[in-house]
């Protein structure tokens, strides 16, 4: 029987893409159960069908509000730690140095606990894991981790390896997790024209508070997926991808689809998609970066001064690169 391993990792699409390769080689040598926000379950079936997913959204994780603990959902988070506790995972772990993490970890009692410390929470855990003082990609976490429990998993560098082209046009996918995120939808459209007027055929996509601006902007056809599901058959359907640093553009790379992915307050050494057909742009270097989406200006410079001409000029090397014209 495989010992039990619980994995963490509540946040965002674009987390669970990059903790995909520790996911698969996990499964190997452990029974693995995923703690993570529901569209986890979308994943489950294409990236790692062997994984026990607990759907679960921690209130820590929201943007706004995060510690109103008079909101927060009680009995689901019981219920959940009563769950996870009857399960007497073997091993635990989280590749994120967050204390809220750990202190889950101790509660469900789990026998060894593994992860980073941070603020003294090495106190929860069995094996405190040292952190670089150097910028880091976060894949890199799930590597030290690997070697914590017994696993291997490829260097980054090994990751993905550009494959054939693909059928399909340009994917556009306008949307993000935060607004400071977010390349000027008015540039994308004037980027998606020069891409046509270029021959090649383009697909806008974006999130449900985009589709208003996207169809009054004449974009009849618009794709807004709902879930991930739907998300996929989007990048399924295409041979490359343009996007904002969020979720879509780390899925579409685990699909096998080239990206270029347009940074704003995160870097591209920490959160590049993993892929050998990735490219990043990057927008003013504020010297607040990495500002963890809380922009201490009145609008996202960082991305407000990436100018139409610099990412212009950039997608159409990059899309030529990976499809003929129509």
């Amino acid at each position: 029987m495989k010992p039990k391993l619980l994995v963490v990792e509540c946040w965002g699409l674009g987390d669970l893409a990059i903790a995909t390769p520790f996911l698969q080689a996990a499964c190997k040598r452990y029974d693995v159960t995923l703690l993570a926000k529901p569209y986890a379950l979308d994943l489950q079936t294409r990236f790692w069908p062997e994984v026990k997913v607990i759907p679960f959204t921690a209130p820590w994780t929201v943007f706004h509000h995060k510690y109103q603990l008079w909101i927060w959902p009680w009995l689901t988070i019981l219920h959940t730690l009563r769950q996870l506790a009857h399960e007497r995972f073997d091993v635990g772990l989280s590749a994120r140095w967050d204390p809220r993490d750990h202190l889950l970890l101790w509660l469900v009692g789990v026998r060894q606990r593994v992860g980073f410390n941070r603020a003294g929470s090495g106190v929860l855990l069995s094996r405190s894991l040292p952190r670089s003082r150097t910028v880091t990609h976060q894949y890199e976490f799930w590597r030290r981790l690997a070697e914590a429990v017994d696993l291997t998993i490829p260097a980054r560098a090994a990751l993905l390896p550009g494959g054939p082209r693909r059928t399909g046009g340009v994917l556009i996918h306008t949307g993000a997790g935060q607004p400071v995120r977010v390349w000027p939808m008015d540039r994308y459209q004037r980027l998606a024209r020069q891409l046509r007027q270029a021959g090649y055929a383009v697909r806008i996509a974006c999130d449900t508070s985009q589709r208003a601006w996207w169809l009054a902007a004449g974009e009849a056809e618009v794709v807004t997926p709902s879930n991930v599901t739907e998300l996929l058959r989007a990048i399924d359907a295409a041979a490359c991808i343009i996007a904002n640093d969020s979720g879509p553009g780390h899925l579409a790379a685990f699909c096998g689809l080239p990206t270029l992915t347009l940074f704003g307050p995160q870097l591209p050494d920490r959160f590049a998609p993993l892929s050998a057909a990735s490219e990043c742009i990057e927008g003013w270097a504020c010297p607040h970066r990495p500002c963890s989406d809380y922009c201490r200006f009145a609008e996202p410079r960082c991305l407000l001064e990436l100018s139409e001409k610099t990412v212009a000029e950039r997608a159409l090397a990059f899309v030529g690169r990976h499809l003929p014209k129509c």
